[in-house]
C-alpha cells in the first residue's frame, strides 16, 4: 500500500471522528499536504508533511505509515510523528486558551446573583 486518500489516513489516525468530516476539512482548505491545500481524494504517502487543523488545534505531523482502516488510539499514534514546531506551537496556544478560560473563576452565576444582575440592568 504505496499511497492512501489523505481523508482516510487523517480518519485512522483519529485526527477526525468521521470520515466526512475529514473530507470537509479538506474542502475548507484545513489540511495542508507538504505547503499545499489537500483535496479530499489527494494521496498521502509516507514521508509527507501535513498540517491539520482541527478542534484540538493546529498540528504540524510527519506521515509514519499508512492505513485505511481505523483501528486503537496506540495504532493511530504510530501513523504519525509531530514536529518539533507544531508541538511547541500547539502547547503555547494550548496554555493561551487554559489562561482565558481561568479568568472564569466563579462559574455560572447563582439564581441570586442572577437577580441581582436582572436589578443592575434595569430588567426588574
Amino acid at each position: 500500500m504505496p499511497e492512501v486518500r489523505i481523508d482516510k489516513w487523517l480518519w485512522a489516525a483519529r485526527f477526525f471522528k468521521t470520515r466526512t468530516l475529514a473530507a470537509k476539512a479538506c474542502e475548507m482548505g484545513r489540511v495542508e499536504a507538504n505547503g499545499m491545500r489537500a483535496k479530499p481524494a489527494r494521496d498521502v504517502r509516507v514521508g509527507d508533511l501535513l498540517r491539520v487543523t482541527n478542534d484540538g488545534g493546529e498540528w504540524e505531523v510527519e506521515v509514519l505509515g499508512l492505513s485505511e482502516m481505523r483501528g486503537p488510539a496506540a495504532v493511530a499514534q504510530g501513523l504519525y510523528r509531530e514536529t518539533e514546531a507544531g508541538k511547541v506551537r500547539r502547547l503555547k496556544v494550548a496554555e493561551e486558551r487554559k489562561a482565558a478560560a481561568g479568568s472564569w473563576e466563579f462559574g455560572r452565576p447563582s439564581k441570586r446573583d442572577r437577580r441581582e444582575l436582572e436589578r443592575f440592568r434595569g430588567r426588574k
